[in-house]
């Protein structure tokens, strides 16, 4: 295993689980069709802790270019690993969803609403206005990167032992993406991350889904940009208070 492989597996786990669930709320016939909002953001922050698990002891487990971007800005991660971990990002988002639409094929099929099928891929706005929704994701965006600054390693107080935690230690962050999903995600689906929605949008326009629509490619550049400037931001701030 390599951090290349690692943000490569990391990412496509956490985008056939986090996608997955849209998936069996949304289409047609699934057991879980009408599951709701609590259902897709439980199953989400799951799914990162999943992708975590797996990724975490050889890459660190970013899964994501904003915090990939964030941890450089703050001095805590090479510069020049930044182009290797955002491509195997990208890619692991794109198996992700290529493996979520090979798992709900025949529901695909059955499904009528061209914009369910593509939520399945990627995130919409549920209002949409430009402005307030790059606001909303910078918004999630930073919320997610200033707190992963100040998640702490336990440790025995008295001699800083470390306390070694093994998977546990992806609990936090499990937790820090159901709070944001379940508090700020209804605006705009909360990608909170560029690779989890580009990548599954370019799936969504190279497969042949049956009844597709649009990839809605106006939109696409918010949940991109919203993230790396909250994450960004969330870098500045960070340095300047510490």
């Amino acid at each position: 295993m390599t951090p290349f492989l690692a943000e490569f597996i990391g990412t496509a786990l956490l985008i056939l689980l986090g996608n997955g669930v849209v998936a069996n709320v949304v289409l047609t016939g699934t057991k879980g069709n009408g599951g709701g909002w609590m259902v897709i953001t439980t199953a989400w922050a799951l799914a990162v802790f999943v992708g975590v698990v797996v990724s975490a002891p050889y890459s660190g487990a970013h899964l994501n270019p904003a915090v990939t971007f964030a941890l450089a800005i703050s001095g805590k991660f090479e510069w020049a690993q930044v182009p290797i971990y955002m491509l195997a990002q990208l890619l692991g988002a794109m198996l992700g969803s290529l493996l979520v639409w090979v798992k709900y094929k025949d529901h695909f099929l059955v499904t009528d609403d061209k914009g369910l099928k593509l939520a399945v891929f990627s995130t919409g706005p549920a209002i949409r206005n430009t402005i307030s929704n790059l606001t909303s994701e910078i918004i999630g965006s930073f919320v997610l990167l200033f707190v992963i600054f100040y998640f702490t390693t336990a440790e025995i107080v008295d001699t800083k032992t470390p306390v070694g935690l093994g998977s546990l230690g992806a609990i936090p962050v499990m937790f820090l993406v159901w709070a944001i999903g379940l508090s700020l995600g209804g605006t705009t689906g909360y990608a909170i991350n560029p690779v989890r929605d580009l990548g599954p949008r370019i799936m969504h326009s190279l497969l042949p889904v049956a009844g597709k629509g649009s990839s809605d490619w106006s939109y696409s550049w918010i949940p991109v940009m919203g993230p790396m400037v909250g994450a960004s931001l969330a870098a500045v701030l960070y340095l300047a208070l510490n």
